[in-house]
């Protein structure tokens, strides 16, 4: 185990803490697993694959305190009430205060497709894409239009395109 970047410590965490939600585990560990693999593709530096890979794991903590607070949890509530919850959580697991702040600032803009500043940031917006896209049987039309709006990356766009079997 990486001691600096406690991965699996933190993704134990996110089990917990989703327990007894096996669809939320399933999400999660499905927009880690894409967001890796395009990481990787992308062949992002060490650390940004890192906070990569830790926000991907926890882009969606925010869920619990918006059902808690609101009985909802869209993507502007997880936004809202995400990054406090995630950096107790990062904190706890021993993740730096810099590398903390990073993934709080995705964790809160991860539904905020204009303004996109990093590979980190629109790699984690690709990898929820291709999870959502097809939890929500997305018609091909909307597919497309994601293509079109949200994908930058070549390794997204490749993924998107042999997943989904468009061109």
């Amino acid at each position: 185990m990486n001691e600096r970047f406690p991965r699996e410590k933190v993704y134990l965490a996110m089990i917990s803490l989703f327990a007894g939600d096996p669809r939320r585990i399933q999400h999660f560990t499905k927009v880690h697993s894409y967001a890796a693999l395009i990481g990787k593709m992308e062949q992002l530096p060490e650390t940004e694959q890192e906070i990569l890979e830790l926000a991907a794991l926890v882009h969606d903590i925010g869920i619990k305190p918006g059902e808690e607070k609101f009985g909802r949890s869209d993507g502007k509530i997880q936004e809202q009430e995400g990054p406090a919850v995630a950096r107790e959580l990062l904190t706890k697991e021993g993740i730096s205060e810099d590398i903390t702040e990073r993934i709080c600032y995705l964790v809160g803009h991860h539904h905020t497709y204009d303004g996109i500043d990093g590979a980190d940031y629109q790699i984690l917006v690709e990898a929820d894409f291709l999870v959502n896209l097809y939890e929500e049987t997305a018609s091909e039309h909307a597919i497309r239009q994601a293509k079109e709006r949200i994908f930058k990356t070549k390794s997204g766009i490749r993924l998107l395109e042999e997943i989904f079997k468009i061109a």
